[in-house]
C-alpha cells in the first residue's frame, strides 16, 4: 500500500469529498470502539479471570494511559511527517495490541497489551482531528467537527450491541479478534485516503524541538482554557465508561443486552446534541455553545450525585441524569478542540495530541478513581462513579466560566 501517495499535492490541494470525510470518521472512532465494545463483556471478564471489578476497571485505565503518552508522540509526527504514514504505523501496532489482548491469562497481562492497544489508537485519533483542521478553518472547522463527531457517534452506539451479541455467542476474547479485523479493515480504507498534509506545509523542524514546543502551547491562555474544560469533562465521561457496567449489570441487575441499549440511549443523546451544536454555531458561536454544555455538565452530574446517594428513582434515577450528562458531550467536546486549535493552525497535529493527552490523561483519574474508591468488589455501589461525575460536572462549568476566553 503507498500511503505517500498524494503528499506531494499542492498547498491549495482540498480532499473534502464524502469518502475522505468517511475515513476520517472511521479512524476517529477507534478510541470508542477500542472501549466500548467489550464493555458489556466486563463483568464476565472478572469472573472468568478472577478479577474485582477494581482491576477491570483498570484495563480501561491501561487503556488511556497508552492513549494519552501516545498522542503526544504521534501529534509531531504527523506534523512533520504527514498524516497517513504514521496511522498506518499506529493501525498495525494495535492490531498486535488487540491479538496480545485476546490471548491474556491474567487482568495484568490485558493491562499491558491495553497500553500497547492504545498506544496504535491514538494514532489515527489524534491525525484524524488534525487532517480536519487541515481542510477547513474557523467555525467552519467547529461545525465540520461536531458533524463528524455526530456520525462518529454511532460507534460508541453499535459497540456495546455488537459486543454484547458475540459475547452471547462466544467468548470475552472474540471481542478482541474483531479489534484486529477493524484495524485490517481501517488500514485498507487508508490506502485510498489522499494525504491532506502537503510537504509544502509540514513542519521542518526536529523532533526534538518539536517536542519542546509542548512548553510553548500550554502557556498559551486559549489552548490551556479551552484543554482544561475537555479534560474536567472527560474525568466524568470516563467514570461513566467504567463504572455504569457494574452499576447496571451488577448492582441493579440488567442483562449484558439491556445495558447496551442504555449506553446507546447516551450515544443518541451525544448524536443530537453534535448536530444541534453545528446547526446553532453560526447563531451563538462555539464559545457561548461551550459554556451551555459546560453547566448542563455541572447540573446533571449534581443530580447524578443526589439520586445515587438518596436511592431516589432506582436505575430510572440514575439513567436520567446521566444521560443529559453524557449528552453534553456534544456540546463541550467538539467545541473545545475546535477552539484550541484555531490557536495554532500551523502546528494542528501537536495542538490535536496536547488537547487529546490531556482528555483521555483526566480519563486516567476518572477511571482510576471509580476503582479506588469502589470496595474492590463487582457488587461495588455506583456512588463512587456519582460522585465522580458530580465534581468533573462542577469543575468543567467552573472551568468553562473563568478560564476560557475568544481572546489570547
Amino acid at each position: 500500500m503507498n500511503f505517500e501517495a498524494g503528499a506531494t499535492a499542492g498547498v491549495g490541494a482540498r480532499p473534502t469529498g464524502p469518502r475522505v470525510l468517511a475515513v476520517v470518521c472511521a479512524l476517529m472512532a477507534f478510541a470508542a470502539i477500542s472501549t466500548d465494545l467489550y464493555l458489556p463483556a466486563l463483568p464476565a471478564m472478572a469472573v472468568a479471570l478472577r478479577a474485582g471489578s477494581g482491576e477491570m476497571e483498570w484495563t480501561i485505565s491501561g487503556f488511556l494511559i497508552g492513549f494519552s503518552l501516545g498522542q503526544l508522540v504521534w501529534g509531531p509526527v504527523g506534523d512533520r511527517y504527514g498524516r497517513r504514514a504514521p496511522v498506518a504505523l499506529g493501525l498495525v501496532i494495535y492490531s498486535f495490541g488487540s491479538g496480545g489482548c485476546a490471548l491474556a491469562a491474567t487482568p495484568g497481562q490485558i493491562i499491558g497489551w491495553r497500553i500497547v492497544q492504545a498506544l496504535g489508537a491514538c494514532a489515527a485519533v489524534v491525525l484524524s482531528r488534525a487532517m480536519v483542521r487541515d481542510l477547513y478553518h474557523g467555525e467552519k472547522a467547529a461545525r465540520m467537527m461536531s458533524t463528524l463527531m455526530s456520525v462518529m457517534a454511532i460507534a460508541p452506539l453499535v459497540a456495546p450491541l455488537a459486543g454484547s451479541q458475540i459475547l452471547a455467542f462466544a467468548s470475552w476474547r472474540a471481542i478482541f479478534w474483531t479489534l484486529v479485523a477493524c484495524a485490517a479493515a481501517a488500514l485498507a480504507a487508508l490506502a485510498t485516503l489522499p494525504e491532506t498534509l502537503p510537504v509544502a506545509r509540514r513542519n521542518k523542524e526536529s523532533l526534538r524541538t518539536a517536542f519542546a514546543a509542548y512548553g510553548r502551547l500550554l502557556g498559551d491562555r486559549r489552548i490551556l482554557g479551552f484543554a482544561s474544560v475537555g479534560a474536567l469533562f472527560y474525568v466524568g465521561l470516563f467514570a461513566y465508561v467504567v463504572g455504569s457496567p457494574f452499576a447496571f449489570i451488577v448492582y441493579h441487575g440488567v442483562t449484558p443486552a439491556r445495558y447496551a441499549l442504555l449506553f446507546g440511549l447516551g450515544t443518541f443523546g451525544i448524536m443530537a446534541a453534535n448536530l444541534l451544536n453545528a446547526r446553532l454555531i453560526p447563531q451563538f458561536g462555539s464559545l457561548r455553545l461551550l459554556r451551555i454544555g459546560a453547566l448542563a455538565a455541572a447540573v446533571s452530574g449534581i443530580a447524578v450525585a443526589v439520586d445515587t446517594r438518596l436511592c431516589l428513582g432506582g436505575l430510572a434515577g440514575l439513567v436520567a441524569p446521566l444521560l443529559v450528562f453524557v449528552a453534553s458531550t456534544g456540546l463541550i467536546v467538539a467545541n473545545s478542540i475546535a477552539g484550541a486549535l484555531a490557536a495554532f493552525p500551523e502546528r494542528a497535529g501537536a495542538v490535536s495530541a496536547l488537547v487529546g493527552a490531556s482528555h483521555y490523561g483526566a480519563g486516567i483519574v476518572g477511571s482510576g478513581l471509580v476503582g479506588a474508591l469502589g470496595d474492590g468488589t463487582p457488587s461495588s455501589t455506583p456512588w463512587p462513579m456519582a460522585l465522580t461525575i458530580a465534581l468533573s460536572g462542577l469543575g468543567c462549568a467552573v472551568c468553562a466560566w473563568t478560564l476560557v476566553s475568544a481572546r489570547k
